[in-house]
């Protein structure tokens, strides 16, 4: 492969961060990159478990990768177990520098999930596990599926968005229906999981670039909605994007842009929608949308030179495939787990939140989990896909035709990856 896994970031930042590590002879060093690993070591007492303290560390998801080439490449001061978010899974799965956890999927192979696994092995080996699944889908608004489709039954409104031709069919219909009030999404970029999640062939095939037609169409899809206002003109994560969760989002004029839907991984409902618009709460369903895909999540994995093998299996083994934590993790947080058992159990003992109307989240995300394919992702995917969202936003404000962008995209990728 042309692309170096790791650059070293130099001696001075080397001798920082492996000067800095204290003693861990007695100690197991995790690093991560969120406190949520932290809440679950407290919560399920894994210091007791494992028989040794745990010296935990949490870095911005931004720096820790920076934080982890130069120790990983010196081959000392690495954490023995280290935690990652999805768009960095792949880069450190595939690099040769993690230790075999194979025998921790094979005690549960058969119980969990295929796609937290697919992400986590490499060659046939499994380097990093999971507890949790990420599964995406469309919430939608029951108030406006109701008012312009003439029904809020999940099972009804999944009809009308079966794929992207009804997709776009039905921003339409939305669009008409209220007089251009209505948007069907309100960030195209929204669109970017799912569309991966539709390619047949990933980005890089016999060490060269390859845009998969699924690519083509997620451009053609977002300048459609864009060129006929059936989008609300925002950007994920800013302020825009989380008005239209709550009603208040507006269009040039200052005349209200009414979002039908959102494209949202399982934790959307806790940490995006749940948190910023709770006075909407009863008034989202949630449906498959026009594809099977997922976003995020969080992966363990230990460092293949780390004195306490046992002890990094163990804690986990403790944290991504024991049913008893898992079962109290997941209805006590909501968090929908990659272990298809314990998720059951949840789904005949806790109540759905009212959030929803009713609907029980964890069932509608068990019946779309097993349809993700997450075998296409690549270590060079989060860079590349960086460089594909820029193609993306050029096209929709309409700066350049569609060659004009792809040629850019692939010189781009060309001149800063090497393919």
């Amino acid at each position: 492969m042309k692309m170096k896994h790791f650059v070293l970031i130099g001696v001075a930042v080397l001798l920082m961060f492996s000067g800095c590590r204290r003693d861990a002879g007695n100690r197991l060093v995790v690093w991560s990159f969120t406190d949520e690993i932290q809440i679950m070591i407290d919560k399920f007492d894994i210091e007791n478990a494992i028989g040794m303290e745990i010296d935990y560390s949490i870095t911005h998801a931004s720096q820790i990768q920076d934080r982890l080439d130069p120790v990983l490449l010196a081959g000392r001061g690495a954490p023995d177990v280290f935690a990652l978010e999805v768009s960095l899974v792949r880069r450190y799965i595939e690099s040769g520098m993690l230790l075999d956890l194979t025998e921790l999927y094979e005690e549960v192979s058969g119980r969990v999930l295929r796609y937290p696994v697919e992400m986590g092995t490499h060659n046939g080996r499994v380097y990093g596990m999971s507890w949790q699944a990420t599964p995406g889908a469309m919430f939608f608004r029951r108030s406006l599926a109701l008012r312009y489709l003439g029904t809020d039954d999940p099972a009804v409104v999944q009809t009308y968005f079966d794929n992207w031709d009804s997709f776009l069919a039905t921003a339409q219909l939305l669009n008409e229906r209220s007089g251009g009030s209505v948007a069907v999404v309100s960030a195209v970029d929204e669109l970017n999981n799912p569309f991966m999640a539709s390619r047949t062939q990933p980005w890089i095939v016999d060490n060269q670039l390859h845009i998969d037609p699924a690519m083509v169409q997620y451009l053609q899809v977002a300048r459609y909605l864009r060129d006929n206002g059936l989008d609300g003109r925002a950007v994920t994560w800013q302020e825009s994007w989380f008005a239209g969760m709550r009603g208040d989002l507006a269009d040039e004029m200052g005349n209200t842009v009414e979002v039908f839907s959102y494209f949202l991984p399982t934790w959307g409902l806790r940490f995006v929608l749940a948190t910023n618009a709770p006075d909407t709460s009863g008034d989202w369903g949630v449906i498959r949308g026009p594809a099977f895909w997922f976003g995020g999540g969080t992966w363990l994995m230990a460092w293949a030179g780390t004195r306490h093998p046992e002890a990094a299996k163990n804690m986990i083994r403790l944290l991504t495939t024991n049913e008893d934590n898992l079962f109290r993790w997941g209805s006590e947080t909501g968090d929908f787990l990659s272990n298809i058992y314990v998720t059951n159990r949840i789904i005949e003992t806790v109540p759905p939140p009212e959030f929803l109307g009713g609907q029980n989240h964890f069932e509608v995300f068990a019946e779309l989990a097993p349809g993700i394919d997450a075998s296409l992702i690549q270590g060079t995917d989060e860079a590349i896909n960086g460089l594909f969202l820029e193609a993306v936003t050029q096209y929709v404000n309409a700066e350049a035709t569609l060659e004009q962008v792809l040629a850019m995209f692939r010189e781009q990728v060309r001149s800063q990856l090497g393919f």
